[in-house]
Protein backbone atom coordinates (compact mmCIF):
# COMPACT_ATOMS: atom_id res chain seq x y z
CA UNK A 1 0.00 0.00 0.00
CA UNK A 2 1.56 3.26 -0.92
CA UNK A 3 2.00 6.19 1.55
CA UNK A 4 -0.88 8.01 0.24
CA UNK A 5 -3.15 5.49 0.31
CA UNK A 6 -2.03 4.66 4.38
CA UNK A 7 -2.63 8.16 5.25
CA UNK A 8 -6.12 7.94 3.75
CA UNK A 9 -6.89 4.56 5.52
CA UNK A 10 -5.66 6.11 9.32
CA UNK A 11 -7.84 9.67 8.28
CA UNK A 12 -10.93 6.93 7.74
CA UNK A 13 -10.55 5.06 10.51
CA UNK A 14 -10.27 7.75 12.95
CA UNK A 15 -13.44 10.06 11.81
CA UNK A 16 -10.89 12.62 9.92
CA UNK A 17 -9.56 13.11 13.18
CA UNK A 18 -5.67 13.09 13.98
CA UNK A 19 -5.19 11.39 17.28
CA UNK A 20 -1.72 11.95 18.27
CA UNK A 21 -2.01 15.05 19.15
CA UNK A 22 -5.29 14.18 21.67
CA UNK A 23 -3.15 11.45 23.06
CA UNK A 24 -0.45 14.00 23.94
CA UNK A 25 -3.10 16.86 25.47
CA UNK A 26 -4.42 14.28 27.59
CA UNK A 27 -1.20 12.66 29.04
CA UNK A 28 -0.54 16.41 29.60
CA UNK A 29 -3.47 16.85 31.23
CA UNK A 30 -2.82 14.00 33.59
CA UNK A 31 0.74 15.42 35.29
CA UNK A 32 -0.95 18.76 35.53
CA UNK A 33 -3.39 17.04 37.95
CA UNK A 34 -0.65 15.49 39.75
CA UNK A 35 0.59 17.81 42.35
CA UNK A 36 1.98 15.75 44.84
CA UNK A 37 5.73 17.15 45.86
CA UNK A 38 8.62 14.41 44.94
CA UNK A 39 11.49 16.59 46.13
CA UNK A 40 13.85 15.41 48.38
CA UNK A 41 13.24 16.18 52.06
CA UNK A 42 15.48 18.00 54.34
CA UNK A 43 16.24 14.44 56.48
CA UNK A 44 17.43 12.84 53.44
CA UNK A 45 21.30 11.83 53.51
CA UNK A 46 22.91 10.12 51.28
CA UNK A 47 25.06 6.84 51.92
CA UNK A 48 28.58 7.44 52.37
CA UNK A 49 29.87 5.08 49.79
CA UNK A 50 27.13 5.26 47.31
CA UNK A 51 25.29 8.08 44.45
CA UNK A 52 21.92 7.07 46.19
CA UNK A 53 20.16 7.93 49.80
CA UNK A 54 19.24 5.36 52.26
CA UNK A 55 16.64 2.76 51.82
CA UNK A 56 13.47 1.37 53.55
CA UNK A 57 13.57 -1.88 52.38
CA UNK A 58 17.23 -3.95 51.54
CA UNK A 59 17.18 -7.43 49.79
CA UNK A 60 16.46 -10.84 52.17
CA UNK A 61 16.81 -14.11 50.97
CA UNK A 62 16.20 -17.44 52.94
CA UNK A 63 18.51 -20.65 53.04
CA UNK A 64 17.60 -23.69 54.97
CA UNK A 65 17.33 -27.06 54.83
CA UNK A 66 14.35 -27.47 52.77
CA UNK A 67 11.16 -24.69 51.46
CA UNK A 68 13.66 -21.89 51.24
CA UNK A 69 14.69 -19.74 48.68
CA UNK A 70 18.48 -21.82 48.38
CA UNK A 71 17.90 -24.86 50.11
CA UNK A 72 21.12 -26.85 50.79
CA UNK A 73 22.84 -28.64 54.37
CA UNK A 74 26.51 -27.49 54.29
CA UNK A 75 28.03 -23.96 53.90
CA UNK A 76 27.55 -23.92 50.32
CA UNK A 77 24.38 -22.94 50.61
CA UNK A 78 24.63 -20.77 52.95
CA UNK A 79 27.83 -19.33 50.96
CA UNK A 80 25.48 -18.94 48.13
CA UNK A 81 23.03 -16.88 50.03
CA UNK A 82 25.40 -14.67 51.56
CA UNK A 83 27.21 -13.71 48.18
CA UNK A 84 23.80 -12.93 46.85
CA UNK A 85 23.13 -10.38 49.04
CA UNK A 86 26.71 -8.76 49.16
CA UNK A 87 26.02 -8.68 44.72
CA UNK A 88 23.28 -6.24 45.83
CA UNK A 89 25.31 -3.99 48.46
CA UNK A 90 24.43 -5.70 52.01
CA UNK A 91 20.54 -6.73 53.39
CA UNK A 92 19.66 -9.69 55.20
CA UNK A 93 20.46 -14.04 55.06
CA UNK A 94 17.62 -16.14 56.99
CA UNK A 95 19.00 -19.07 58.18
CA UNK A 96 15.88 -22.17 59.31
CA UNK A 97 16.18 -23.90 61.87
CA UNK A 98 18.57 -27.55 61.19
CA UNK A 99 21.82 -28.22 61.55
CA UNK A 100 24.39 -27.47 58.65
CA UNK A 101 28.18 -29.06 58.25
CA UNK A 102 30.84 -26.56 57.39
CA UNK A 103 33.64 -27.81 55.61
CA UNK A 104 34.89 -24.61 54.80
CA UNK A 105 33.95 -20.84 56.99
CA UNK A 106 30.90 -19.08 56.59
CA UNK A 107 32.45 -15.89 54.99
CA UNK A 108 31.11 -13.04 56.36
CA UNK A 109 30.60 -10.06 53.42
CA UNK A 110 30.67 -6.04 54.05
CA UNK A 111 26.81 -4.85 55.38
CA UNK A 112 25.41 -7.89 54.93
CA UNK A 113 23.75 -9.55 58.09
CA UNK A 114 23.56 -13.14 58.45
CA UNK A 115 20.51 -14.28 61.55
CA UNK A 116 19.62 -17.71 62.36
CA UNK A 117 16.26 -19.13 64.25
CA UNK A 118 17.38 -18.07 67.47
CA UNK A 119 17.72 -21.86 69.70
CA UNK A 120 17.74 -23.73 66.27
CA UNK A 121 20.22 -22.83 64.04
CA UNK A 122 23.17 -24.68 64.27
CA UNK A 123 26.57 -24.54 61.95
CA UNK A 124 28.44 -27.68 63.22
CA UNK A 125 32.23 -28.15 62.32
CA UNK A 126 33.06 -30.99 60.12
CA UNK A 127 35.64 -33.31 61.25
CA UNK A 128 38.86 -32.58 60.33
CA UNK A 129 41.61 -34.33 58.26
CA UNK A 130 44.76 -34.30 59.42
CA UNK A 131 48.68 -34.97 57.06
CA UNK A 132 51.99 -33.49 57.07
CA UNK A 133 53.62 -31.48 53.96
CA UNK A 134 55.69 -33.92 51.98
CA UNK A 135 57.70 -30.81 50.74
CA UNK A 136 59.07 -27.59 52.37
CA UNK A 137 55.67 -24.71 52.31
CA UNK A 138 57.80 -22.02 51.02
CA UNK A 139 56.54 -18.38 52.08
CA UNK A 140 54.39 -16.90 49.39
CA UNK A 141 53.73 -19.79 47.86
CA UNK A 142 50.07 -20.89 46.56
CA UNK A 143 50.10 -24.78 47.18
CA UNK A 144 50.79 -27.11 49.71
CA UNK A 145 52.10 -30.68 49.17
CA UNK A 146 50.71 -33.51 51.49
CA UNK A 147 51.78 -36.61 52.63
CA UNK A 148 48.31 -38.35 52.93
CA UNK A 149 45.93 -36.23 51.00
CA UNK A 150 42.74 -38.16 52.05
CA UNK A 151 39.86 -35.69 53.35
CA UNK A 152 41.39 -33.01 51.54
CA UNK A 153 39.16 -31.93 48.85
CA UNK A 154 38.37 -28.63 46.78
CA UNK A 155 36.58 -26.00 48.32
CA UNK A 156 37.44 -27.25 52.24
CA UNK A 157 38.86 -24.81 54.34
CA UNK A 158 42.32 -25.52 55.37
CA UNK A 159 45.41 -24.69 57.81
CA UNK A 160 49.26 -24.38 57.19
CA UNK A 161 51.72 -24.14 59.82
CA UNK A 162 54.67 -25.60 61.77
CA UNK A 163 56.47 -25.42 65.30
CA UNK A 164 57.47 -21.95 64.21
CA UNK A 165 54.45 -20.53 62.08
CA UNK A 166 52.16 -20.21 64.91
CA UNK A 167 49.77 -17.12 65.51
CA UNK A 168 49.40 -14.88 62.50
CA UNK A 169 52.10 -16.84 61.05
CA UNK A 170 49.66 -20.14 60.53
CA UNK A 171 47.89 -19.60 57.11
CA UNK A 172 44.15 -20.41 56.61
CA UNK A 173 42.64 -20.43 53.23
CA UNK A 174 40.49 -22.76 51.14
CA UNK A 175 41.36 -25.15 48.43
CA UNK A 176 41.16 -24.40 45.36
CA UNK A 177 42.75 -27.62 43.26
CA UNK A 178 44.19 -30.57 43.43
CA UNK A 179 46.37 -32.60 41.37
CA UNK A 180 47.70 -36.01 43.11
CA UNK A 181 49.12 -34.80 46.57
CA UNK A 182 49.39 -31.03 45.62
CA UNK A 183 46.37 -28.65 46.50
CA UNK A 184 46.63 -25.08 45.28
CA UNK A 185 45.00 -22.37 47.97
CA UNK A 186 43.34 -19.04 47.42
CA UNK A 187 46.18 -17.18 49.40
CA UNK A 188 49.78 -17.02 49.97
CA UNK A 189 51.69 -18.76 52.61
CA UNK A 190 52.11 -16.16 55.50
CA UNK A 191 55.46 -17.81 56.22
CA UNK A 192 58.37 -20.59 55.47
CA UNK A 193 56.81 -24.18 56.90
CA UNK A 194 59.59 -26.60 57.04
CA UNK A 195 59.85 -30.36 57.43
CA UNK A 196 61.92 -29.92 59.87
CA UNK A 197 60.10 -28.15 61.92
CA UNK A 198 57.39 -30.17 61.77
CA UNK A 199 54.92 -28.59 58.84
CA UNK A 200 51.38 -30.05 58.83
CA UNK A 201 48.09 -28.93 57.06
CA UNK A 202 44.52 -29.86 58.17
CA UNK A 203 41.32 -29.03 57.23
CA UNK A 204 40.66 -26.71 59.95
CA UNK A 205 39.31 -22.97 59.97
CA UNK A 206 36.95 -20.40 61.83
CA UNK A 207 33.35 -21.67 61.57
CA UNK A 208 32.18 -18.25 60.74
CA UNK A 209 34.81 -15.96 59.62
CA UNK A 210 34.85 -11.79 58.37
CA UNK A 211 37.90 -10.69 57.35
CA UNK A 212 38.51 -7.13 55.25
CA UNK A 213 35.12 -6.81 55.86
CA UNK A 214 32.88 -3.64 57.34
CA UNK A 215 29.68 -3.52 59.00
CA UNK A 216 28.74 -7.11 58.77
CA UNK A 217 25.94 -8.46 61.33
CA UNK A 218 26.07 -12.41 62.94
CA UNK A 219 22.45 -13.15 65.47
CA UNK A 220 20.71 -16.21 66.33
CA UNK A 221 23.57 -18.68 65.76
CA UNK A 222 24.81 -21.74 67.27
CA UNK A 223 28.22 -22.53 66.53
CA UNK A 224 29.18 -26.02 67.62
CA UNK A 225 33.08 -26.35 66.53
CA UNK A 226 33.05 -30.77 66.48
CA UNK A 227 35.82 -30.27 69.11
CA UNK A 228 36.88 -34.11 69.76
CA UNK A 229 37.24 -34.36 66.06
CA UNK A 230 39.26 -31.56 64.96
CA UNK A 231 43.22 -30.68 65.74
CA UNK A 232 43.76 -26.80 67.51
CA UNK A 233 43.14 -23.99 65.55
CA UNK A 234 45.55 -20.73 67.22
CA UNK A 235 42.96 -17.52 68.17
CA UNK A 236 44.95 -15.17 65.94
CA UNK A 237 44.22 -17.08 62.95
CA UNK A 238 40.52 -18.70 63.78
CA UNK A 239 37.86 -19.12 66.63
CA UNK A 240 34.13 -20.55 65.95
CA UNK A 241 33.17 -16.82 64.87
CA UNK A 242 36.15 -15.11 63.94
CA UNK A 243 37.02 -11.32 62.78
CA UNK A 244 39.91 -10.04 61.36
CA UNK A 245 40.09 -6.34 59.89
CA UNK A 246 36.07 -6.42 60.78
CA UNK A 247 35.29 -3.13 61.10
CA UNK A 248 31.79 -1.92 62.68
CA UNK A 249 30.82 -5.93 62.86
CA UNK A 250 28.09 -6.69 65.26
CA UNK A 251 27.71 -10.60 67.06
CA UNK A 252 25.04 -10.55 68.53
CA UNK A 253 22.70 -13.80 70.28
CA UNK A 254 25.12 -16.77 68.99
CA UNK A 255 26.21 -19.73 71.19
CA UNK A 256 29.86 -20.95 70.55
CA UNK A 257 30.35 -24.28 72.23
CA UNK A 258 33.52 -26.82 71.68
CA UNK A 259 35.12 -25.56 69.12
CA UNK A 260 39.56 -26.54 69.32
CA UNK A 261 40.52 -23.09 69.77
CA UNK A 262 38.76 -19.58 71.20
CA UNK A 263 34.89 -19.27 71.21
CA UNK A 264 35.00 -15.28 69.62
CA UNK A 265 37.83 -13.85 68.68
CA UNK A 266 38.05 -10.48 66.80
CA UNK A 267 41.81 -8.77 65.85
CA UNK A 268 42.41 -5.55 64.19
CA UNK A 269 38.69 -4.81 64.41
CA UNK A 270 37.59 -1.70 65.20
CA UNK A 271 34.18 -0.43 66.81
CA UNK A 272 32.78 -4.00 67.67
CA UNK A 273 30.25 -4.81 69.31
CA UNK A 274 29.62 -8.31 71.04
CA UNK A 275 26.36 -8.57 72.87
CA UNK A 276 24.20 -11.35 74.49
CA UNK A 277 26.64 -14.16 73.20
CA UNK A 278 28.01 -17.55 75.14
CA UNK A 279 31.19 -19.16 74.49
CA UNK A 280 31.65 -22.61 76.84
CA UNK A 281 33.52 -25.74 76.52
CA UNK A 282 36.01 -23.96 74.09
CA UNK A 283 39.57 -25.45 74.14
CA UNK A 284 41.32 -21.84 74.39
CA UNK A 285 39.61 -18.70 75.33
CA UNK A 286 36.19 -17.49 75.91
CA UNK A 287 36.07 -13.77 74.52
CA UNK A 288 39.41 -12.78 72.83
CA UNK A 289 39.54 -8.98 71.28
CA UNK A 290 42.96 -7.88 70.45
CA UNK A 291 45.42 -6.90 68.32
CA UNK A 292 45.11 -3.14 68.14
CA UNK A 293 41.30 -4.00 68.66
CA UNK A 294 40.11 -0.18 69.76
CA UNK A 295 36.47 0.64 71.27
CA UNK A 296 34.84 -2.81 71.31
CA UNK A 297 31.74 -3.36 74.02
CA UNK A 298 31.56 -6.66 75.32
CA UNK A 299 28.10 -6.54 77.21
CA UNK A 300 25.60 -8.77 78.73
CA UNK A 301 28.10 -12.35 77.76
CA UNK A 302 29.34 -15.29 79.02
CA UNK A 303 32.51 -17.35 78.98
CA UNK A 304 32.41 -20.44 80.94
CA UNK A 305 34.41 -23.64 81.08
CA UNK A 306 36.80 -22.48 79.03
CA UNK A 307 40.16 -24.50 78.23
CA UNK A 308 41.91 -21.08 79.71
CA UNK A 309 40.67 -17.64 80.07
CA UNK A 310 37.02 -16.07 80.21
CA UNK A 311 38.25 -13.02 78.75
CA UNK A 312 41.48 -12.13 77.58
CA UNK A 313 42.07 -8.88 76.24
CA UNK A 314 45.17 -9.37 73.93
CA UNK A 315 47.45 -6.88 72.14
CA UNK A 316 46.60 -3.28 72.45
CA UNK A 317 43.09 -3.29 73.39
CA UNK A 318 41.84 0.45 74.37
CA UNK A 319 38.82 2.35 75.31
CA UNK A 320 36.73 -0.49 75.66
CA UNK A 321 33.59 -1.44 77.83
CA UNK A 322 32.95 -4.50 79.39
CA UNK A 323 30.10 -4.84 81.21
CA UNK A 324 27.75 -7.30 82.62
CA UNK A 325 29.71 -10.32 81.91
CA UNK A 326 29.64 -13.31 83.37
CA UNK A 327 33.05 -15.39 83.30
CA UNK A 328 32.95 -18.41 85.12
CA UNK A 329 34.66 -22.05 85.86
CA UNK A 330 37.58 -21.21 83.31
CA UNK A 331 40.64 -22.94 83.22
CA UNK A 332 43.06 -20.41 83.53
CA UNK A 333 41.51 -16.48 84.63
CA UNK A 334 38.28 -15.00 84.47
CA UNK A 335 40.03 -11.78 82.76
CA UNK A 336 43.19 -11.26 81.97
CA UNK A 337 44.60 -7.51 80.91
CA UNK A 338 48.00 -6.79 79.43
CA UNK A 339 49.82 -5.85 76.74
CA UNK A 340 49.35 -2.43 76.34
CA UNK A 341 45.71 -2.85 77.04
CA UNK A 342 44.83 0.39 78.64
CA UNK A 343 42.07 2.82 79.37
CA UNK A 344 39.44 0.81 79.22
CA UNK A 345 36.29 0.45 81.64
CA UNK A 346 35.10 -2.96 83.53
CA UNK A 347 32.03 -2.76 85.12
CA UNK A 348 29.33 -4.87 86.83
CA UNK A 349 30.71 -8.41 85.56
CA UNK A 350 30.61 -11.25 87.85
CA UNK A 351 33.92 -13.34 87.92
CA UNK A 352 33.85 -16.09 89.65
CA UNK A 353 35.42 -19.73 89.97
CA UNK A 354 37.87 -19.40 87.72
CA UNK A 355 40.94 -21.84 88.22
CA UNK A 356 43.77 -19.25 88.92
CA UNK A 357 43.29 -15.61 89.52
CA UNK A 358 39.70 -13.77 89.06
CA UNK A 359 41.35 -10.99 87.15
CA UNK A 360 44.62 -10.95 86.19
CA UNK A 361 46.70 -7.80 84.76
CA UNK A 362 49.88 -9.18 83.10
CA UNK A 363 53.38 -9.24 83.66
CA UNK A 364 54.66 -6.15 80.85
CA UNK A 365 56.90 -3.64 81.11
CA UNK A 366 56.28 0.02 81.53
CA UNK A 367 55.68 0.89 77.75
CA UNK A 368 53.77 -2.13 77.01
CA UNK A 369 51.44 -2.59 80.55
CA UNK A 370 48.13 -2.03 80.73
CA UNK A 371 47.61 1.21 82.14
CA UNK A 372 44.66 3.34 83.43
CA UNK A 373 41.99 0.69 83.69
CA UNK A 374 38.86 0.71 85.68
CA UNK A 375 37.05 -1.90 87.40
CA UNK A 376 34.06 -0.62 89.01
CA UNK A 377 31.09 -2.48 90.38
CA UNK A 378 32.52 -6.31 89.75
CA UNK A 379 31.58 -8.88 91.92
CA UNK A 380 34.75 -11.22 91.97
CA UNK A 381 34.35 -14.48 94.14
CA UNK A 382 35.29 -18.28 94.65
CA UNK A 383 38.45 -17.76 92.50
CA UNK A 384 40.91 -20.19 93.03
CA UNK A 385 39.95 -23.45 92.26
CA UNK A 386 43.77 -25.07 91.47
CA UNK A 387 45.04 -23.66 94.53
CA UNK A 388 45.67 -19.71 96.62
CA UNK A 389 44.96 -17.56 94.18
CA UNK A 390 43.65 -13.98 94.42
CA UNK A 391 40.71 -12.03 93.55
CA UNK A 392 42.70 -9.33 91.40
CA UNK A 393 46.42 -9.99 90.79
CA UNK A 394 48.45 -6.92 89.54
CA UNK A 395 51.87 -7.67 87.92
CA UNK A 396 54.40 -5.72 85.93
CA UNK A 397 54.97 -1.85 85.61
CA UNK A 398 51.41 -1.29 85.45
CA UNK A 399 50.29 2.05 86.38
CA UNK A 400 47.29 4.60 87.28
CA UNK A 401 44.83 1.56 88.24
CA UNK A 402 41.45 2.22 89.18
CA UNK A 403 39.37 0.00 91.42
CA UNK A 404 35.85 0.95 92.89
CA UNK A 405 33.01 -0.09 94.57
CA UNK A 406 33.61 -3.70 93.55
CA UNK A 407 32.67 -6.98 95.74
CA UNK A 408 35.83 -9.39 96.18
CA UNK A 409 34.90 -12.38 98.26
CA UNK A 410 34.78 -16.29 98.72
CA UNK A 411 31.49 -17.48 99.90
CA UNK A 412 32.75 -21.29 99.88
CA UNK A 413 33.26 -23.23 103.32
CA UNK A 414 35.93 -22.60 105.14
CA UNK A 415 38.14 -25.22 104.28
CA UNK A 416 37.33 -24.72 100.98
CA UNK A 417 37.92 -21.17 100.38
CA UNK A 418 41.18 -20.48 97.97
CA UNK A 419 41.01 -17.12 96.88
CA UNK A 420 43.08 -16.00 100.31
CA UNK A 421 43.79 -12.31 98.93
CA UNK A 422 41.56 -9.92 97.89
CA UNK A 423 43.84 -7.76 95.93
CA UNK A 424 47.70 -8.90 95.07
CA UNK A 425 49.81 -5.83 94.14
CA UNK A 426 53.23 -6.85 93.15
CA UNK A 427 56.43 -5.15 93.31
CA UNK A 428 57.11 -3.45 90.09
CA UNK A 429 53.43 -1.79 89.70
CA UNK A 430 52.79 1.68 90.26
CA UNK A 431 49.86 4.23 91.24
CA UNK A 432 46.80 1.86 92.03
CA UNK A 433 43.38 3.72 93.71
CA UNK A 434 40.93 2.03 95.87
CA UNK A 435 37.66 3.52 96.50
CA UNK A 436 34.88 1.44 98.19
CA UNK A 437 35.63 -2.02 97.41
CA UNK A 438 34.16 -5.01 99.91
CA UNK A 439 36.67 -6.98 100.70
CA UNK A 440 36.16 -10.47 102.14
CA UNK A 441 39.44 -12.34 102.33
CA UNK A 442 42.69 -13.85 104.65
CA UNK A 443 44.41 -10.93 103.38
CA UNK A 444 42.31 -8.16 101.85
CA UNK A 445 45.39 -5.96 100.42
CA UNK A 446 48.34 -7.83 99.58
CA UNK A 447 50.75 -4.47 98.76
CA UNK A 448 54.24 -6.01 98.04
CA UNK A 449 55.89 -2.21 96.57
CA UNK A 450 59.02 -1.31 98.75
CA UNK A 451 57.61 2.14 97.71
CA UNK A 452 54.17 3.36 97.79
CA UNK A 453 53.42 6.02 94.94
CA UNK A 454 52.66 9.29 96.65
CA UNK A 455 48.56 9.83 96.60
CA UNK A 456 48.09 6.33 96.38
CA UNK A 457 45.47 4.40 98.29
CA UNK A 458 47.03 1.45 99.29
CA UNK A 459 43.85 0.24 101.63
CA UNK A 460 40.22 -0.54 101.28
CA UNK A 461 38.00 2.22 102.35
CA UNK A 462 35.94 1.15 105.22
Amino acid sequence: MSKKRKAESRKRSSGGRVLLPCVFLACAGLAGADKRDFSPRTDERQVPRAMHSEMKDRPTITVGLMGADINGADNRALQAAVDYIAGLGGGTVEIGAGEFTMYDSLHLRSFVTVTGTRGKTILRKAKAATSPLALDGDFGEEQISLVDPKGFKTGYGVAIWDNRAGGFHTTVARITGQHGNTFSIDMPLNADCMLTETAQAATVFPVVSGCQVEGARVANLIIDGNKAQNVALNGCRGAGIYLRRGFGAVIENCIVRNFHGDGISFQQSNDVLVQGCTCEDNAGLGLHPGSGSQRPVVRECAGRRNGEDGLFLCWRVRHGLFERNILEDNGRYGISIGHKDSDNLLRENEVRLNHEDGVLFRNETLGMAGHRNRLENNVIENNGVKGDAAGIRIRGETRNLVFRKNIIRDTRRPESRKQAVGIRIEESAGEVTLEDNEIEAATSVDDRRKVVPAGHAGLPVP
